[in-house]
């Protein structure tokens, strides 16, 4: 499920090389972006203009922003990276993937957008979010990010009280009828094609949790055009004003497979994620990821924190790179450039990424 924010003044993208490039400009990437410029870094947001969270009205559960709407969220955001020189981009990533080192020896990577236009720049951070895939009922996604929702603690204030469904699509819709029951007296379990246990089914009955085991054929519409209810396979109406549904999480991966990130795979086909260490350091030299893209549960305080961590990461080996280069210009013994061979007398930073990766294997 994907919507499009409104459209924004868009940055142009600079001829030289720039240290990093933020690949998707939601909360994380943003904040990693924040982060990187307030350190003097030349720093590029690429923003699709399509965040997860934009058919909310609000964000919730993140403290003095709680209530906010998502998009005024980002507008501050960009204005912010731009106070301290980052620049946003809109554009969709066509690739991405390694460039020819630089002559001292340092990463090299190019980004191109779906309209030709391309960036070059010495460290990415990827931070393009998730994608929600919704079970095929009909009716189901017209009323997503409304009277169809996913999170307890996003949405679960505002639909306190309210007749509830949980609309079941594998294990983890058991954790969440015992979050949503803490919000109302009223909540259906629809097993639609999932199974019960005895055990699981008697934890509902003593929380008052109704189960309903006919298939469900559509999500019914009132004449205000608001969630009603849902349609069994037997014809019968079950009267509802929310549906909670744990959705199939998807790392957002459109342009980045050139870049050969290691994907991993949830438990119980609850989704698919890029595969981080440390910071959001991953196992490509170079890259690092943040925020959804990496952790599919986070909500929007936990993927800013994400990309802040990443963003002071990302400098803090910049930096040392930096020096190794500064020292090898001087005709230094100790560093060497930074994309030189591993063993023997590889520079510091080198040694850190690749130390920092290390350190984060089983």
């Amino acid at each position: 499920m994907t919507e499009t924010t409104s459209p924004y003044a868009s940055d142009a993208l600079p001829d030289e090389t720039v240290d990093v490039v933020v690949i998707g400009g939601g909360a994380a990437g943003l904040n990693g972006a924040l982060m990187l410029a307030r350190s003097r870094r030349s720093v590029i947001v690429i923003d699709s203009g399509t965040p997860r969270n934009a058919p909310a009205d609000a964000m919730h559960g993140f403290i003095v922003l709680d209530g906010t709407p998502p998009s005024e969220i980002l507008r501050r955001g960009r204005e912010q990276v731009r106070q301290y020189g980052g620049r946003v981009v809109s554009g969709e990533v066509a690739s991405a993937e390694h460039a020819p080192v630089s002559p001292d020896g340092d990463l090299r990577f190019t980004v191109t957008l779906a309209d030709g236009r391309s960036t070059t720049a010495r460290r990415v951070l990827v931070a393009t979010g998730l994608r929600d895939e919704l079970p095929g009922i009909p009716g189901l996604a017209e009323h997503w990010g409304h009277g169809v929702v996913h999170c307890p603690y996003c949405h679960g204030w505002e639909v306190r009280d309210e007749p509830i469904g949980i609309l079941a699509t594998g294990p983890a819709s058991v954790h969440h009828a015992l979050l949503f029951r803490q919000l109302t007296e009223d909540l259906v379990y629809f097993t639609d094609r999932t199974s019960l246990d005895e055990d699981t089914r008697a934890r509902f009955a003593a929380r008052g949790i109704r189960i309903v085991d006919v298939p469900v054929r559509a999500v019914v519409t009132g004449t205000d055009g608001t969630l009603a209810g849902v349609r069994l396979a037997d014809g019968q109406v079950v009267a509802r004003r929310v549906l909670a549904v744990a959705t199939r999480m998807r790392a957002r991966t459109d342009g980045l497979d050139g870049l050969k990130l290691p994907m991993e795979d949830l438990p119980d086909d609850m989704g698919r994620r890029f595969a981080s260490g440390t910071a959001g350091a991953t196992e490509v030299p170079g890259v690092w990821v943040a925020g959804n893209a990496t952790d599919l549960v986070a909500q929007v305080g936990a993927s800013a924190a994400a990309g802040a961590l990443a963003g002071s990461h990302i400098n803090a080996l910049l930096a040392a790179a930096d020096t190794d280069a500064a020292l090898a210009a001087t005709g230094g013994g100790a560093g060497q450039p930074v994309g030189g061979p591993v063993g023997g007398r590889a520079g510091t930073a080198r040694r850190a990424e690749m130390n920092t990766r290390k350190a984060d294997r089983p």
